[in-house]
């Protein structure tokens, strides 16, 4: 993409008569076509509880701007929430919507040559779609969180989404769920935000700081509060600092940025969504860095904080403890402390005078929760990448399995298997055709799939393989999930027949079908099984490997 900043013709379509006309129609002085143009990116949706609120903070971040001497411009972007748009084509329009985050971004912000971007951070897929963004314009961006949800009560325990979805998945296998689950549908969500737990979206919110695009302390928090106002404030007037600064996202987002993120990530036990978030987010900066390599390199980072659904603690503790602010103090001694934040101060002098709040919560190193890795990267002969979450290992799952394939073309015909008692302890039940491009756009389910095995009582006796992906509030049984090269491509998953002894060890970082290489490559494996037409169908063709983090984009020789 040529770039024209700083150029003559920058210069000048920047500040054109046209330009001045236009935008004279819509209020502004020509005072104001002299002062730092920022693009307020707004993913508000009506569709969604994790983006309801968005439209008020705007609000608030337009007025703070133009108090600092800016002038706002809100930008509107796609909002993809799991639990609504997941609702067709298997959750395939998830994923997918990250991309067309970063792209509305570009068609609107770098089209309109502004001078900076404040993007309002919600749901799973919009702070990677940020990230990207924000690597690839390399404008002065920062990141507002969007915050968490308030989970309900009944008869005085605490209720959220996550007793749902497992509530209505287990009753199907006759498990018994906390309260009705129709009940706890009333009660589950009580305001606006994203889930209350240690899933995607909080622990992406965490990257987020951890990366330095975010302020420090502002992850996470209790969505719409007068906190998360206040750090939306905070945000603003920085943001019109960083353009005067010329604070760009490629000064920030370096190699140690990327380790003080992945530590992080070990450390709260969040979600292996994460991995290919980073990895996309690199290759947008035109990084050549590999995160999965830096995965194991950080494997020694244990667990300090148990948020569900690793433990038993809330998101509203984490936060009053200190959050990602108070896991990076922690970690300090481990990670790069002369990374550069968006404060304009590296991460150790963010972290000089800061006295973490609660001790009990946030565990220091010489006494974690639970030794590392909690999530590790596998390969083999069944995959040149795959990515198992552990959480705790307190001994209550097993790392080491052994045992024959169950293969499964679709999450429907295996979920029917479960229910059928088809699926015995000691199988390996493999769902595949779930990835990049079989899913597509790893569509499919596979985080149903899981939570019926945990339902039917399989998970501990079972292990489960996908080349799909997982929600992260999935944290069951022996999982490896993200398989690379996936089925669709000709990956080894894609051949793995019925009875096929498959091996895992997470000591051995492996995972390896008891097949020879030559019998495996003369099996034919199951291509694109799953239609897909319109964006869905391009997505297809054009999406990148795992290797990439899933990106778009066309990549250099």
């Amino acid at each position: 993409m040529t770039n024209l900043r700083n150029t003559p013709l920058r210069s000048l379509a920047a500040n054109s008569p046209s330009r001045r006309a236009n935008w004279k129609a819509l209020g502004l002085s020509a005072e104001d076509m002299l002062k730092p143009k920022i693009a307020v990116i707004n993913s508000s949706s009506e569709l969604a509880i994790c983006y309801a609120h968005l439209d008020g903070i705007a609000k608030i971040v337009k007025e703070e701007i133009r108090r600092a001497g800016g002038i706002p411009f809100e930008v509107r972007t796609a909002a993809p929430s799991d639990f609504i748009t997941g609702a067709n084509k298997g959750g395939s329009y998830i994923l997918a919507g990250r991309d067309i985050i970063a792209n509305d971004i570009e068609v609107q912000v770098e089209a309109a040559l502004l001078d900076g971007m404040i993007c309002l951070t919600s749901c799973d897929k919009t702070p990677p779609g940020h990230l990207m963004a924000a690597a690839r314009l390399n404008i002065p961006t920062i990141l507002v969180i969007g915050g968490y949800q308030q989970a309900g009560e009944i008869d005085g325990q605490p209720v959220d989404v996550e007793d749902v979805w497992s509530g209505q998945i287990g009753e199907r296998f006759g498990a018994q769920p906390k309260f009705p689950v129709a009940e706890m549908a009333e009660n589950a969500i009580m305001g606006p935000g994203v889930c209350a737990g240690m899933a995607t979206a909080n622990t992406m919110h965490c990257v987020v700081e951890a990366l330095g695009m975010a302020l420090p302390g502002h992850a996470p928090v209790r969505g719409n509060s007068p906190k998360m106002q206040a750090n939306a404030r905070e945000a603003a007037r920085r943001i019109v600092a960083m353009v005067a600064e010329d604070l760009k996202p490629r000064s920030i987002l370096t190699e140690g940025a990327f380790r003080n993120a992945v530590a992080t990530v070990l450390a709260v036990s969040g979600s292996i969504n994460a991995i290919k978030h980073l990895q996309a987010t690199a290759v947008e900066a035109e990084m050549d860095l590999d995160i999965f390599a830096l995965w194991e390199e950080m494997s020694d980072v244990p667990v300090l904080a148990a948020v569900r659904p690793t433990g038993a603690v809330r998101i509203e503790q984490f936060e009053d403890a200190g959050g990602a602010r108070a896991v990076l103090k922690r970690l300090l001694p481990r990670i790069s402390g002369d990374a550069l934040t968006c404060s304009g101060k590296t991460l150790a002098e963010n972290l000089a005078d800061y006295e973490i709040e609660g001790p009990e919560v946030i565990h220091p190193m010489d006494n974690p929760i639970g030794k590392g890795p909690a999530i590790a990267i596998l390969t083999g002969t069944l995959a040149s990448s795959a990515v198992v979450r552990l959480g705790i290992r307190d001994g209550s799952r097993p790392e080491e399995f052994s045992g024959p394939a169950r293969v499964f073309e679709s999450t429907v015909d295996c979920m029917q298997a479960i229910e059928d008692r088809v699926v015995q302890p000691g199988d390996v039940v493999i769902a595949r055709n779930q990835g990049l491009k079989g899913g597509p756009a790893m569509g499919g389910s596979a985080s149903v799939i899981l939570f019926a095995l945990d339902a039917a009582g399989l998970a501990k006796t079972t292990a489960f393989v996908t080349d799909g992906q997982l929600s992260g509030l999935c944290l069951k049984g022996l999982t490896v999930a993200e398989v690379s090269p996936e089925a669709a491509t000709g990956g080894p998953i894609g051949k793995v027949r019925n009875g096929d002894l498959v091996r895992i060890s997470v000591a051995g970082r492996s995972i390896d079908i008891d097949v020879s290489a030559a019998e495996l490559a003369a099996r034919e494996g199951p291509g694109y099984c799953t239609p897909a037409t319109g964006y869905l169908a391009n997505f297809r063709e054009v999406v990148r490997p795992l290797e990439t983090g899933g990106v778009l984009l066309p990549l250099k020789d």
